[in-house]
């Protein structure tokens, strides 16, 4: 069975070690030269990241999130052997792990790292898809004669050189399809390399149907009571029953069967982009509550600005203190990316729901989007909005060199 070290890339025609360097990282599997998509997953990246920075965090257990009323972002595996995951309240991952040392989230250094890593895949291939700023799934089919090697191989280098210029490490799965490749990764984490292939469908068969990407609680809770709770019994499912699941059944089916068409599109269209805060007390008052709304314009201004997205419409989150979500919607004009017009189309929509209920959660989002080459015109009748453009890419500059505090605008000046 075909089979190569993970720290030297020799072929292991037997043995449980690798006859030229003695190492026991070994993968095997009988179709591991002839696949070629696979996913790559950066292992507890915030947190690896931080400790890549902070060598005295080494072998200290590391919660990357909010404040005491926040998630946790992400989790080191030393935090996780306290039971701590992401996701979770705060409050409750510092009762599990008092000892752990909590870190605010720093996005700007994360998403550094992330363009590092995505650089470095793309001097693979042209086909990688960014699944979010830590995991990314790549289509190395054809690429054997400019490596010189299979993709295994070249994902194998791949691990090594991360580790080595950037101080963090990745897991890899390899499969025939972007379904399994991901389920590939998630196994034998940190550090590993699985291999899915003909074999998967009947190796998931005896898993829970919560591991399939897309099969939330809800789902979860919706196929139990159905008498469904393993993927094999999901893949079992003829076409009406399949059906009955709703739109997305035939797809879960034929994801429980180990089947994907999907291909790896190396740009992914953002549907939305949003920015929200969870206050450290609750707020009930509209000023106050507006003083955040105005953070979080400039906030998601500055990510449309980023990503060369305009807002088409803005949605105002808010969450109560007993954990109601409200949401509210507003179309826009014309397409924006500056946070006064942002702020301005939100205001009123806060304003109606500052009835005096207390809130613990304030988000802005823009959706749908529209190419940032849309954003801000003006016309004969609005001259004025091309000339704030302008002011707030002037004030980007000066950020961008010296700091978020360089320039502190209007109600921005309220808060600090």
């Amino acid at each position: 069975m075909p089979a190569i070290c993970r720290d030297c890339d020799a072929v292991v025609e037997t043995g449980n070690a690798c006859p030229q360097c003695g190492s026991v990282r070994i993968v095997r599997h009988p179709e591991l030269f002839e696949l070629a998509i696979g996913h790559v997953d950066c292992d507890a990246f915030f947190a690896a990241v931080e400790k890549r920075d902070r060598p005295e965090l080494r072998d200290v257990p590391v919660i990357v999130g909010g404040g005491a009323r926040g998630v946790v972002s992400t989790c080191c595996y030393i935090a996780r052997l306290s039971g701590v995951r992401s996701a979770m309240p705060m409050f409750k991952a510092r009762q599990l792990c008092p000892i752990a040392v909590v870190l605010k989230p720093d996005g700007a250094k994360y998403a550094g790292v992330s363009r590092q890593v995505r650089a470095m895949l793309e001097a693979l291939t042209p086909l990688v898809q960014m699944q979010s700023i830590d995991e990314a799934a790549l289509d190395l089919s054809g690429t054997e004669a400019l490596h010189g090697a299979p993709p295994a191989v070249v994902l194998n280098r791949f691990a090594r050189q991360v580790e080595r210029e950037l101080g963090i490490t990745v897991s890899i799965g390899l499969a025939p399809n972007r379904l399994l490749a991901k389920l590939a990764a998630e196994r034998g984490k940190p550090r590993g390399f699985f291999v899915f292939g003909a074999e998967a469908a009947e190796a998931l068969a005896p898993e829970p149907v919560g591991i399939l990407p897309g099969v939330g609680p809800v789902q979860v809770k919706r196929l139990a009571s159905m008498g469904i709770t393993r993927v094999g019994q999901l893949a079992a499912l003829d076409e009406r029953r399949a059906l009955a699941l709703g739109e997305d059944g035939p797809a879960l089916v034929a994801g429980a069967q180990g089947l994907d068409n999907r291909p790896v599109r190396p740009k992914r269209e953002s549907k939305s982009i949003s920015a929200e805060t969870t206050f450290t007390a609750d707020l009930r008052e509209l000023s106050a509550l507006e003083d955040e709304l105005w953070q979080l314009c400039e906030k998601l201004g500055r990510r449309l600005r980023r990503e060369d997205h305009a807002a088409i419409g803005i949605v105002l989150k808010l969450k109560t203190a007993s954990f109601a979500l409200r949401t509210r919607s507003q179309r826009l004009p014309n397409p924006t990316q500056l946070p006064d017009t942002l702020f301005e189309a939100a205001r009123p929509l806060l304003k109606r729901e500052a009835d005096g209920t207390k809130f613990r959660l304030i988000g802005i989002g823009a959706s749908p989007l529209a190419d940032a080459a849309l954003a801000d015109k003006g016309d004969l009748a609005d001259t004025l909005t091309p000339r704030r453009l302008a002011r707030q890419t002037a004030i980007d500059t000066l950020r961008a060199r010296f700091g978020e505090a360089v320039v502190r605008r209007g109600r921005g000046l309220r808060k600090s």
